[in-house]
Protein backbone atom coordinates (compact mmCIF):
# COMPACT_ATOMS: atom_id res chain seq x y z
CA UNK A 1 0.00 0.00 0.00
CA UNK A 2 1.43 3.58 -0.69
CA UNK A 3 1.86 5.63 1.86
CA UNK A 4 -0.74 8.46 1.13
CA UNK A 5 -1.75 11.23 4.12
CA UNK A 6 -5.17 11.38 5.41
CA UNK A 7 -5.74 14.37 4.72
CA UNK A 8 -4.92 14.39 1.25
CA UNK A 9 -7.51 11.53 1.01
CA UNK A 10 -10.10 13.07 2.09
CA UNK A 11 -9.87 16.26 0.03
CA UNK A 12 -9.55 14.20 -2.75
CA UNK A 13 -12.77 12.44 -2.24
CA UNK A 14 -14.59 15.47 -1.44
CA UNK A 15 -15.05 14.51 2.32
CA UNK A 16 -13.19 17.76 3.66
CA UNK A 17 -12.40 21.51 2.62
CA UNK A 18 -8.99 22.35 2.96
CA UNK A 19 -9.83 25.42 5.15
CA UNK A 20 -11.54 22.14 7.36
CA UNK A 21 -8.28 20.43 6.78
CA UNK A 22 -6.44 23.58 8.24
CA UNK A 23 -8.60 24.04 11.39
CA UNK A 24 -8.41 20.47 11.94
CA UNK A 25 -4.78 20.55 11.66
CA UNK A 26 -4.36 23.48 13.80
CA UNK A 27 -6.83 21.85 16.55
CA UNK A 28 -4.46 18.68 16.36
CA UNK A 29 -1.13 20.42 17.63
CA UNK A 30 -2.97 21.00 20.86
CA UNK A 31 -4.92 17.93 21.54
CA UNK A 32 -2.04 15.57 19.91
CA UNK A 33 -4.50 13.26 18.53
CA UNK A 34 -4.04 12.10 15.21
CA UNK A 35 -5.67 13.69 12.20
CA UNK A 36 -8.68 10.74 11.56
CA UNK A 37 -9.48 11.06 15.19
CA UNK A 38 -9.47 14.71 15.49
CA UNK A 39 -11.77 15.35 12.25
CA UNK A 40 -14.34 12.50 13.81
CA UNK A 41 -14.20 14.47 17.76
CA UNK A 42 -14.50 17.74 15.65
CA UNK A 43 -17.82 16.55 14.13
CA UNK A 44 -16.56 17.74 10.33
CA UNK A 45 -16.66 14.13 9.10
CA UNK A 46 -18.49 10.93 10.03
CA UNK A 47 -16.49 7.17 10.89
CA UNK A 48 -18.98 6.40 8.01
CA UNK A 49 -17.32 8.75 5.80
CA UNK A 50 -13.93 8.45 6.96
CA UNK A 51 -14.19 4.42 6.20
CA UNK A 52 -15.56 5.11 2.72
CA UNK A 53 -13.19 7.75 1.61
CA UNK A 54 -10.49 4.94 2.92
CA UNK A 55 -11.98 1.79 1.08
CA UNK A 56 -12.60 4.01 -2.05
CA UNK A 57 -8.74 6.02 -2.56
CA UNK A 58 -7.11 3.23 -1.13
CA UNK A 59 -8.41 -0.22 -2.85
CA UNK A 60 -8.72 -1.86 0.99
CA UNK A 61 -11.46 -4.17 1.67
CA UNK A 62 -14.26 -2.91 4.40
CA UNK A 63 -14.69 -5.86 6.55
CA UNK A 64 -17.66 -6.03 9.40
CA UNK A 65 -16.25 -7.46 12.66
CA UNK A 66 -19.37 -8.42 14.33
CA UNK A 67 -21.06 -10.50 11.35
CA UNK A 68 -17.29 -13.16 10.68
CA UNK A 69 -16.20 -15.32 13.04
CA UNK A 70 -12.42 -15.49 13.80
CA UNK A 71 -10.32 -18.48 14.47
CA UNK A 72 -9.14 -17.73 18.00
CA UNK A 73 -5.62 -19.30 17.18
CA UNK A 74 -5.12 -15.74 15.38
CA UNK A 75 -4.50 -14.67 19.22
CA UNK A 76 -1.35 -16.26 18.76
CA UNK A 77 -0.32 -14.37 15.64
CA UNK A 78 -1.37 -10.80 17.07
CA UNK A 79 -0.52 -10.10 20.88
CA UNK A 80 -3.60 -8.58 23.36
CA UNK A 81 -1.77 -5.68 24.22
CA UNK A 82 -0.74 -4.84 20.72
CA UNK A 83 -4.34 -5.22 19.05
CA UNK A 84 -5.31 -3.52 22.06
CA UNK A 85 -2.61 -0.53 21.29
CA UNK A 86 -3.15 0.01 18.00
CA UNK A 87 -6.91 -1.13 17.37
CA UNK A 88 -6.15 -3.72 15.26
CA UNK A 89 -7.65 -7.25 14.83
CA UNK A 90 -6.18 -10.85 13.17
CA UNK A 91 -8.57 -11.60 10.88
CA UNK A 92 -7.51 -14.23 8.66
CA UNK A 93 -4.28 -15.91 6.92
CA UNK A 94 -3.34 -17.02 3.16
CA UNK A 95 -0.39 -18.29 3.00
CA UNK A 96 2.78 -15.77 4.20
CA UNK A 97 -0.26 -13.32 4.44
CA UNK A 98 -1.97 -11.66 7.42
CA UNK A 99 -5.15 -9.94 6.61
CA UNK A 100 -5.48 -7.20 9.61
CA UNK A 101 -8.45 -5.27 10.08
CA UNK A 102 -7.56 -1.60 11.39
CA UNK A 103 -9.16 1.48 12.01
CA UNK A 104 -6.60 3.43 10.60
CA UNK A 105 -5.04 1.69 7.66
CA UNK A 106 -2.67 4.59 7.09
CA UNK A 107 -1.12 3.49 10.71
CA UNK A 108 2.63 2.34 9.04
CA UNK A 109 3.70 2.04 12.91
CA UNK A 110 1.12 -0.53 13.65
CA UNK A 111 1.80 -2.19 10.49
CA UNK A 112 4.85 -2.59 10.73
CA UNK A 113 5.00 -3.78 14.62
CA UNK A 114 2.18 -6.21 13.98
CA UNK A 115 4.51 -7.79 10.95
CA UNK A 116 7.49 -7.81 13.30
CA UNK A 117 5.33 -10.05 15.52
CA UNK A 118 3.71 -12.07 13.35
CA UNK A 119 6.71 -12.78 10.98
CA UNK A 120 4.15 -12.04 7.97
CA UNK A 121 3.14 -10.06 5.31
CA UNK A 122 0.45 -7.38 6.45
CA UNK A 123 -2.71 -6.60 4.18
CA UNK A 124 -5.03 -4.07 5.90
CA UNK A 125 -8.49 -4.36 5.94
CA UNK A 126 -10.61 -1.69 7.34
CA UNK A 127 -12.92 -1.50 10.00
CA UNK A 128 -15.27 0.49 12.37
CA UNK A 129 -14.10 1.50 15.48
CA UNK A 130 -16.86 -0.50 17.08
CA UNK A 131 -16.52 -3.17 15.17
CA UNK A 132 -13.16 -3.53 16.37
CA UNK A 133 -13.33 -2.80 19.98
CA UNK A 134 -16.32 -5.73 19.79
CA UNK A 135 -13.91 -8.49 17.69
CA UNK A 136 -10.89 -7.39 20.07
CA UNK A 137 -13.54 -8.13 23.50
CA UNK A 138 -15.07 -11.54 21.63
CA UNK A 139 -11.75 -12.93 20.55
CA UNK A 140 -9.03 -12.05 23.18
CA UNK A 141 -11.77 -11.37 25.84
CA UNK A 142 -13.18 -15.47 25.15
CA UNK A 143 -9.73 -17.14 24.37
CA UNK A 144 -8.46 -15.19 27.55
CA UNK A 145 -11.45 -16.76 29.61
CA UNK A 146 -11.18 -20.29 27.74
CA UNK A 147 -7.08 -20.28 28.58
CA UNK A 148 -8.22 -19.54 32.60
CA UNK A 149 -10.72 -22.24 32.06
CA UNK A 150 -8.03 -24.77 30.57
CA UNK A 151 -5.89 -23.96 33.48
CA UNK A 152 -8.09 -24.02 36.42
CA UNK A 153 -9.47 -27.71 35.05
CA UNK A 154 -6.15 -28.71 34.69
CA UNK A 155 -5.42 -27.95 38.31
CA UNK A 156 -8.55 -28.79 39.89
CA UNK A 157 -8.12 -32.08 38.33
CA UNK A 158 -11.23 -34.73 38.41
CA UNK A 159 -11.36 -34.05 42.77
CA UNK A 160 -13.81 -35.75 44.43
CA UNK A 161 -17.49 -35.72 43.01
CA UNK A 162 -20.64 -36.53 44.08
CA UNK A 163 -23.26 -39.04 42.23
CA UNK A 164 -24.41 -36.15 40.25
CA UNK A 165 -21.05 -35.78 38.68
CA UNK A 166 -20.52 -31.92 40.76
CA UNK A 167 -17.33 -31.24 42.15
CA UNK A 168 -17.50 -31.12 45.80
CA UNK A 169 -14.97 -28.44 46.81
CA UNK A 170 -13.26 -28.20 50.18
CA UNK A 171 -13.29 -24.57 52.16
CA UNK A 172 -10.11 -22.79 51.41
CA UNK A 173 -9.18 -25.38 48.25
CA UNK A 174 -10.07 -22.29 45.67
CA UNK A 175 -6.46 -20.56 46.55
CA UNK A 176 -5.01 -23.73 44.62
CA UNK A 177 -6.53 -22.00 41.40
CA UNK A 178 -6.41 -18.08 42.10
CA UNK A 179 -4.46 -17.05 39.47
CA UNK A 180 -6.81 -18.58 36.45
CA UNK A 181 -9.71 -17.79 38.40
CA UNK A 182 -8.49 -13.93 38.85
CA UNK A 183 -8.04 -13.68 35.15
CA UNK A 184 -11.59 -15.78 34.55
CA UNK A 185 -13.39 -12.79 36.60
CA UNK A 186 -11.44 -10.50 34.72
CA UNK A 187 -12.24 -11.51 31.51
CA UNK A 188 -16.08 -11.43 32.31
CA UNK A 189 -16.01 -7.91 33.70
CA UNK A 190 -13.90 -6.62 30.76
CA UNK A 191 -16.40 -8.11 28.48
CA UNK A 192 -18.97 -7.01 30.22
CA UNK A 193 -17.93 -2.80 30.32
CA UNK A 194 -17.11 -3.29 26.32
CA UNK A 195 -20.09 -3.99 25.69
CA UNK A 196 -22.14 -1.34 27.62
CA UNK A 197 -23.85 -4.17 29.80
CA UNK A 198 -25.57 -2.58 32.85
CA UNK A 199 -25.45 -6.12 34.64
CA UNK A 200 -23.41 -9.58 34.45
CA UNK A 201 -25.65 -12.84 35.36
CA UNK A 202 -23.58 -15.67 36.26
CA UNK A 203 -25.81 -18.61 36.68
CA UNK A 204 -25.39 -21.91 37.81
CA UNK A 205 -27.45 -24.96 36.54
CA UNK A 206 -27.06 -28.36 36.70
CA UNK A 207 -24.59 -29.34 34.01
CA UNK A 208 -22.50 -25.87 33.50
CA UNK A 209 -22.44 -22.55 34.82
CA UNK A 210 -24.05 -19.90 32.21
CA UNK A 211 -22.56 -16.16 31.71
CA UNK A 212 -25.34 -13.86 30.41
CA UNK A 213 -25.16 -9.91 30.06
CA UNK A 214 -27.73 -7.32 30.28
CA UNK A 215 -27.27 -4.73 27.13
CA UNK A 216 -29.90 -2.01 26.45
CA UNK A 217 -32.34 -3.59 29.08
CA UNK A 218 -32.21 -7.55 27.54
CA UNK A 219 -30.09 -10.14 28.66
CA UNK A 220 -28.19 -12.33 26.10
CA UNK A 221 -25.86 -15.50 26.25
CA UNK A 222 -22.02 -14.94 26.25
CA UNK A 223 -21.02 -18.20 27.22
CA UNK A 224 -20.67 -21.46 29.49
CA UNK A 225 -18.25 -22.69 32.06
CA UNK A 226 -17.68 -26.15 33.13
CA UNK A 227 -19.48 -27.00 36.25
CA UNK A 228 -16.75 -28.27 38.37
CA UNK A 229 -14.86 -24.27 38.18
CA UNK A 230 -18.41 -23.49 39.60
CA UNK A 231 -16.83 -22.77 43.19
CA UNK A 232 -13.27 -21.29 42.17
CA UNK A 233 -15.20 -18.55 40.20
CA UNK A 234 -17.49 -17.80 43.07
CA UNK A 235 -14.86 -17.35 45.54
CA UNK A 236 -12.66 -15.31 43.73
CA UNK A 237 -15.57 -12.76 43.26
CA UNK A 238 -16.59 -12.77 46.63
CA UNK A 239 -13.11 -12.23 47.60
CA UNK A 240 -13.18 -9.28 45.41
CA UNK A 241 -16.03 -8.67 46.99
CA UNK A 242 -15.33 -8.69 50.65
CA UNK A 243 -17.93 -11.58 50.89
CA UNK A 244 -17.53 -14.74 53.37
CA UNK A 245 -16.30 -17.46 51.40
CA UNK A 246 -17.31 -20.04 53.67
CA UNK A 247 -20.77 -19.14 53.95
CA UNK A 248 -22.94 -20.84 50.52
CA UNK A 249 -26.27 -20.72 52.45
CA UNK A 250 -27.37 -17.01 52.50
CA UNK A 251 -28.01 -13.84 50.45
CA UNK A 252 -24.51 -11.84 50.31
CA UNK A 253 -23.61 -7.93 48.94
CA UNK A 254 -20.34 -6.75 48.02
CA UNK A 255 -19.33 -4.16 46.09
CA UNK A 256 -16.07 -3.37 44.22
CA UNK A 257 -14.43 -1.35 42.07
CA UNK A 258 -12.39 -2.17 38.75
CA UNK A 259 -9.81 -0.26 36.45
CA UNK A 260 -10.59 -1.10 32.69
CA UNK A 261 -8.62 0.68 29.94
CA UNK A 262 -7.90 3.99 32.17
CA UNK A 263 -11.64 3.74 32.96
CA UNK A 264 -13.00 2.99 36.32
CA UNK A 265 -16.15 1.08 37.32
CA UNK A 266 -18.31 -0.03 40.60
CA UNK A 267 -19.65 -3.38 41.01
CA UNK A 268 -22.83 -3.80 43.15
CA UNK A 269 -22.25 -7.21 43.16
CA UNK A 270 -25.16 -10.27 45.43
CA UNK A 271 -24.67 -13.71 45.75
CA UNK A 272 -28.23 -15.65 45.94
CA UNK A 273 -28.00 -19.67 46.72
CA UNK A 274 -30.27 -21.79 44.65
CA UNK A 275 -30.54 -25.39 43.92
CA UNK A 276 -27.46 -25.45 41.90
CA UNK A 277 -25.27 -23.67 43.59
CA UNK A 278 -25.07 -19.42 44.15
CA UNK A 279 -26.26 -17.28 41.41
CA UNK A 280 -24.19 -14.07 41.15
CA UNK A 281 -25.65 -10.46 39.42
CA UNK A 282 -23.12 -7.70 39.40
CA UNK A 283 -24.23 -4.58 38.34
CA UNK A 284 -22.22 -2.05 36.39
CA UNK A 285 -21.55 1.36 37.61
CA UNK A 286 -19.53 3.52 35.06
CA UNK A 287 -17.55 6.27 37.66
CA UNK A 288 -16.82 8.35 34.93
CA UNK A 289 -19.95 8.66 33.41
CA UNK A 290 -21.89 12.05 34.03
CA UNK A 291 -25.40 12.59 35.55
CA UNK A 292 -27.83 13.63 32.78
CA UNK A 293 -29.91 16.57 32.07
CA UNK A 294 -33.85 15.65 32.13
CA UNK A 295 -33.60 16.49 28.27
CA UNK A 296 -30.90 13.96 27.91
CA UNK A 297 -32.46 11.62 29.85
CA UNK A 298 -35.95 12.23 27.42
CA UNK A 299 -38.15 14.59 29.16
CA UNK A 300 -39.38 16.99 26.70
CA UNK A 301 -42.71 19.37 25.97
CA UNK A 302 -45.38 19.62 28.76
CA UNK A 303 -43.46 16.76 31.04
CA UNK A 304 -40.69 19.22 30.80
CA UNK A 305 -42.33 21.43 31.72
CA UNK A 306 -43.78 19.85 34.56
CA UNK A 307 -40.35 17.78 35.72
CA UNK A 308 -39.39 21.61 36.12
CA UNK A 309 -41.75 22.82 38.09
CA UNK A 310 -41.52 20.19 40.40
CA UNK A 311 -38.12 20.55 40.89
CA UNK A 312 -38.55 24.06 41.54
CA UNK A 313 -40.58 23.46 44.71
CA UNK A 314 -39.27 23.87 48.48
CA UNK A 315 -41.66 21.90 50.23
CA UNK A 316 -43.88 18.13 49.94
CA UNK A 317 -42.96 15.11 48.26
CA UNK A 318 -42.12 13.83 44.70
CA UNK A 319 -42.56 10.31 43.92
CA UNK A 320 -40.82 8.83 40.97
CA UNK A 321 -43.07 5.40 40.25
CA UNK A 322 -42.41 2.85 37.67
CA UNK A 323 -41.21 -0.65 37.54
CA UNK A 324 -37.96 -2.09 38.54
CA UNK A 325 -35.21 -1.29 36.23
CA UNK A 326 -36.87 1.56 34.58
CA UNK A 327 -34.57 4.14 35.07
CA UNK A 328 -35.77 5.61 38.43
CA UNK A 329 -32.23 6.01 40.28
CA UNK A 330 -31.09 7.82 37.15
CA UNK A 331 -33.96 11.07 37.45
CA UNK A 332 -33.83 10.42 41.04
CA UNK A 333 -29.82 11.74 41.01
CA UNK A 334 -31.35 14.15 38.58
CA UNK A 335 -33.15 16.14 40.43
CA UNK A 336 -30.93 16.03 43.22
CA UNK A 337 -27.60 17.14 41.45
CA UNK A 338 -30.16 19.76 40.14
CA UNK A 339 -30.79 20.90 43.69
CA UNK A 340 -27.24 20.72 45.12
CA UNK A 341 -26.35 23.90 45.96
CA UNK A 342 -23.86 25.21 48.84
CA UNK A 343 -27.56 26.80 50.47
CA UNK A 344 -29.23 23.61 50.93
CA UNK A 345 -28.29 20.75 53.04
CA UNK A 346 -28.92 17.42 50.93
CA UNK A 347 -29.42 14.22 52.58
CA UNK A 348 -29.81 10.81 50.81
CA UNK A 349 -30.77 7.59 52.33
CA UNK A 350 -30.11 4.38 49.80
CA UNK A 351 -29.88 0.92 49.02
CA UNK A 352 -27.15 1.01 47.80
CA UNK A 353 -25.62 3.99 47.24
CA UNK A 354 -24.98 4.00 43.41
CA UNK A 355 -24.34 7.72 42.25
CA UNK A 356 -21.68 9.33 44.92
CA UNK A 357 -22.01 13.41 44.00
CA UNK A 358 -20.27 15.95 45.76
CA UNK A 359 -21.50 17.93 48.44
CA UNK A 360 -24.91 15.74 48.96
CA UNK A 361 -24.39 12.92 52.75
CA UNK A 362 -25.31 10.09 51.35
CA UNK A 363 -26.25 7.38 53.55
CA UNK A 364 -25.94 3.49 53.04
CA UNK A 365 -29.18 1.45 54.17
CA UNK A 366 -27.34 -1.69 56.51
CA UNK A 367 -30.38 -3.73 58.18
CA UNK A 368 -27.73 -5.67 59.96
CA UNK A 369 -27.00 -2.80 61.89
CA UNK A 370 -30.16 -1.70 62.16
CA UNK A 371 -29.77 1.30 59.29
CA UNK A 372 -33.35 0.59 57.73
CA UNK A 373 -35.30 3.40 55.83
CA UNK A 374 -37.48 4.04 58.65
CA UNK A 375 -35.01 4.32 61.33
CA UNK A 376 -32.66 6.29 59.05
CA UNK A 377 -35.10 8.63 58.15
CA UNK A 378 -35.47 9.64 61.83
CA UNK A 379 -32.02 10.03 61.98
CA UNK A 380 -32.03 12.11 59.32
CA UNK A 381 -34.75 14.28 60.52
CA UNK A 382 -32.58 15.10 63.66
CA UNK A 383 -29.49 16.72 61.19
CA UNK A 384 -31.18 19.25 60.07
CA UNK A 385 -32.32 18.60 56.06
CA UNK A 386 -33.44 20.86 53.82
CA UNK A 387 -33.90 17.94 50.94
CA UNK A 388 -34.12 14.21 51.75
CA UNK A 389 -34.12 11.79 49.05
CA UNK A 390 -35.14 7.92 50.32
CA UNK A 391 -34.21 5.44 47.46
CA UNK A 392 -37.74 3.63 47.90
CA UNK A 393 -40.71 3.41 50.06
CA UNK A 394 -41.31 -0.17 51.02
CA UNK A 395 -43.54 -0.07 53.93
CA UNK A 396 -46.27 1.71 56.03
CA UNK A 397 -43.46 3.06 58.74
CA UNK A 398 -41.05 4.95 56.05
CA UNK A 399 -43.98 6.13 53.91
CA UNK A 400 -46.14 7.82 57.44
CA UNK A 401 -42.21 9.62 58.43
CA UNK A 402 -41.90 11.04 54.93
CA UNK A 403 -45.36 12.21 54.33
CA UNK A 404 -44.85 14.14 57.74
CA UNK A 405 -41.51 15.33 57.09
CA UNK A 406 -42.73 17.00 53.58
CA UNK A 407 -45.73 18.30 55.41
CA UNK A 408 -43.68 19.79 58.28
CA UNK A 409 -41.54 21.51 55.28
CA UNK A 410 -39.08 19.46 54.29
CA UNK A 411 -38.63 18.62 50.61
CA UNK A 412 -38.77 14.96 49.82
CA UNK A 413 -37.97 12.88 46.77
CA UNK A 414 -38.23 9.05 46.93
CA UNK A 415 -39.26 5.97 44.50
CA UNK A 416 -42.24 3.83 44.45
CA UNK A 417 -42.74 0.82 42.89
CA UNK A 418 -45.99 0.99 40.52
CA UNK A 419 -46.99 0.34 36.94
CA UNK A 420 -48.45 4.32 36.06
CA UNK A 421 -48.88 7.41 38.19
CA UNK A 422 -52.72 6.56 38.79
CA UNK A 423 -52.10 3.63 40.67
CA UNK A 424 -49.30 5.12 42.44
CA UNK A 425 -52.68 6.94 44.65
CA UNK A 426 -54.28 3.04 45.33
CA UNK A 427 -50.65 2.07 46.17
CA UNK A 428 -50.20 5.03 49.14
CA UNK A 429 -53.56 3.67 49.98
CA UNK A 430 -52.83 0.05 50.10
CA UNK A 431 -49.59 0.97 52.15
CA UNK A 432 -51.88 2.45 54.75
CA UNK A 433 -50.78 6.63 54.13
CA UNK A 434 -54.12 8.62 55.40
CA UNK A 435 -55.65 10.26 52.21
CA UNK A 436 -55.38 13.96 54.02
CA UNK A 437 -51.33 13.19 54.11
CA UNK A 438 -51.38 11.68 50.34
CA UNK A 439 -53.51 15.18 49.41
CA UNK A 440 -51.55 17.82 51.41
CA UNK A 441 -47.77 16.45 51.21
CA UNK A 442 -48.25 14.88 47.37
CA UNK A 443 -46.79 17.58 44.95
CA UNK A 444 -46.21 14.98 41.93
CA UNK A 445 -45.85 11.46 40.28
CA UNK A 446 -43.38 11.08 37.25
CA UNK A 447 -44.03 7.86 36.16
CA UNK A 448 -41.34 6.47 33.41
CA UNK A 449 -40.10 3.53 31.47
CA UNK A 450 -36.89 3.07 29.02
CA UNK A 451 -37.50 2.22 25.69
CA UNK A 452 -34.40 1.63 23.21
CA UNK A 453 -33.48 4.35 20.69
CA UNK A 454 -33.63 3.13 16.79
CA UNK A 455 -29.40 2.38 16.13
CA UNK A 456 -28.69 6.01 13.86
CA UNK A 457 -26.32 4.56 12.12
CA UNK A 458 -28.93 1.88 10.39
CA UNK A 459 -31.60 3.76 10.39
CA UNK A 460 -34.12 3.95 7.89
CA UNK A 461 -38.38 4.90 7.33
CA UNK A 462 -40.30 2.19 6.53
CA UNK A 463 -44.43 1.02 6.30
CA UNK A 464 -46.25 0.31 9.38
CA UNK A 465 -48.85 -2.55 9.63
CA UNK A 466 -52.49 -1.78 11.18
CA UNK A 467 -52.01 -3.68 13.55
CA UNK A 468 -48.91 -1.28 14.67
CA UNK A 469 -50.88 1.79 13.80
CA UNK A 470 -54.12 0.68 16.09
CA UNK A 471 -51.26 -0.23 19.06
CA UNK A 472 -50.99 3.98 19.49
CA UNK A 473 -54.29 4.40 19.10
CA UNK A 474 -53.93 5.25 15.29
CA UNK A 475 -56.41 4.26 12.33
CA UNK A 476 -55.20 3.94 8.47
CA UNK A 477 -56.89 6.90 7.46
CA UNK A 478 -55.74 9.59 10.29
CA UNK A 479 -54.36 12.57 8.90
CA UNK A 480 -52.05 12.92 11.53
CA UNK A 481 -50.26 9.96 10.22
CA UNK A 482 -48.68 12.92 7.87
CA UNK A 483 -46.24 13.82 10.48
CA UNK A 484 -45.22 10.69 11.40
CA UNK A 485 -41.67 9.55 10.47
CA UNK A 486 -41.87 5.73 10.78
CA UNK A 487 -38.28 4.66 11.11
CA UNK A 488 -36.65 1.33 12.34
CA UNK A 489 -33.01 -0.13 12.02
CA UNK A 490 -32.28 -2.54 9.42
CA UNK A 491 -28.80 -3.87 12.08
CA UNK A 492 -25.59 -2.68 11.52
CA UNK A 493 -21.93 -3.15 13.55
CA UNK A 494 -22.48 -0.20 15.62
CA UNK A 495 -25.62 -1.82 17.12
CA UNK A 496 -24.69 -5.31 17.03
CA UNK A 497 -27.20 -5.99 14.42
CA UNK A 498 -30.01 -5.23 16.97
CA UNK A 499 -31.53 -2.20 15.13
CA UNK A 500 -31.19 -0.28 18.76
CA UNK A 501 -28.52 1.48 20.15
CA UNK A 502 -29.16 3.44 23.82
CA UNK A 503 -32.10 3.77 25.42
CA UNK A 504 -34.62 7.11 26.26
CA UNK A 505 -37.18 7.62 28.81
CA UNK A 506 -40.88 7.62 27.99
CA UNK A 507 -42.79 9.47 30.74
CA UNK A 508 -45.90 10.76 32.23
CA UNK A 509 -46.40 13.31 34.90
CA UNK A 510 -48.85 13.96 37.05
CA UNK A 511 -49.04 16.72 39.20
CA UNK A 512 -51.57 17.15 42.00
CA UNK A 513 -53.86 20.63 41.81
CA UNK A 514 -56.88 21.55 43.58
CA UNK A 515 -59.14 19.55 41.85
CA UNK A 516 -57.28 16.32 42.49
CA UNK A 517 -56.35 17.47 46.30
CA UNK A 518 -59.93 17.54 46.94
CA UNK A 519 -61.08 14.35 45.30
CA UNK A 520 -58.44 12.30 47.19
CA UNK A 521 -59.39 13.77 50.73
CA UNK A 522 -62.79 13.59 50.45
CA UNK A 523 -62.43 9.69 49.75
CA UNK A 524 -64.20 10.53 45.66
CA UNK A 525 -65.15 7.24 43.95
CA UNK A 526 -62.53 6.70 41.30
CA UNK A 527 -64.68 7.84 38.73
CA UNK A 528 -64.48 11.46 40.25
CA UNK A 529 -60.64 11.01 40.45
CA UNK A 530 -59.94 10.01 37.29
CA UNK A 531 -62.35 13.10 35.98
CA UNK A 532 -60.10 15.60 37.81
CA UNK A 533 -56.98 14.11 36.75
CA UNK A 534 -57.95 14.98 33.01
CA UNK A 535 -59.05 18.19 33.88
CA UNK A 536 -55.84 18.50 35.11
CA UNK A 537 -54.13 18.73 31.63
CA UNK A 538 -52.49 15.34 32.53
CA UNK A 539 -51.35 13.17 29.40
CA UNK A 540 -50.94 9.30 29.67
CA UNK A 541 -47.47 7.68 28.75
CA UNK A 542 -48.80 6.77 25.17
CA UNK A 543 -48.86 10.23 24.30
CA UNK A 544 -44.64 10.36 24.83
CA UNK A 545 -44.60 7.33 22.82
CA UNK A 546 -46.77 8.40 20.02
CA UNK A 547 -44.23 11.60 19.93
CA UNK A 548 -40.96 9.22 20.35
CA UNK A 549 -42.41 7.20 17.18
CA UNK A 550 -43.72 10.25 15.12
CA UNK A 551 -40.09 11.81 15.56
CA UNK A 552 -38.25 8.96 14.52
CA UNK A 553 -36.75 8.09 17.40
CA UNK A 554 -37.78 4.25 18.60
CA UNK A 555 -40.33 1.55 17.05
CA UNK A 556 -44.23 0.90 17.51
CA UNK A 557 -42.38 -2.55 18.46
CA UNK A 558 -40.53 -1.39 21.04
CA UNK A 559 -43.28 0.62 22.55
CA UNK A 560 -45.27 -2.34 22.61
CA UNK A 561 -42.58 -4.36 24.25
CA UNK A 562 -42.44 -2.22 27.04
CA UNK A 563 -45.58 -0.12 27.74
CA UNK A 564 -48.00 -3.18 26.56
CA UNK A 565 -46.35 -6.41 27.90
CA UNK A 566 -44.99 -4.93 31.35
CA UNK A 567 -41.25 -6.40 30.07
CA UNK A 568 -38.37 -3.98 30.43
Amino acid sequence: MKFTRLGDLLIDAGVITDEQLGQALANQKKTKRRLGDELLQSGIITERQLVDALTMQLGIDYIDLTTVEINPEMTKLVPKNLAKRYSVVPVRTRGDELYLAMSDPLNFIATEEVRAASRRRIVPMIAMQSGIDHAISQLYGTEGAKRAIREMQQEVGEGARDRTGVQVAEVGSENESSAPSIRLVDNIIERGLSSRASDIHIEPMEKEVVVRMRIDGLLHNEFNIPKELQQSLTSRVKVMCNMDVTERRVPQDGRAIVRVRMREADLRVSTLPTVHGEKIVMRILDREQKLNTPEQLGFSGANLERYNYLVGLKQGIILLVGPTGSGKSSTLFTMISKLNTEQVNIVTLEDPVEYNIEGVNQVQVNEKTGTTFAAGLRSILRQDPDIISIGEIRDKETADIAFRSAVTGHFVLSTLHTNDAISTLDRLDDIGVEPYMVSTALKGVISQRLVRRICPHCKEPYTPTEEELRALGLEPDDPSLADYKFSHGRGCPECYHSGYRGRIVVVETLVLDKGIRHAIATGAPREELLAAVERSGFQPVIENCRQLVRDGITTVEEIQRVIFSGDE
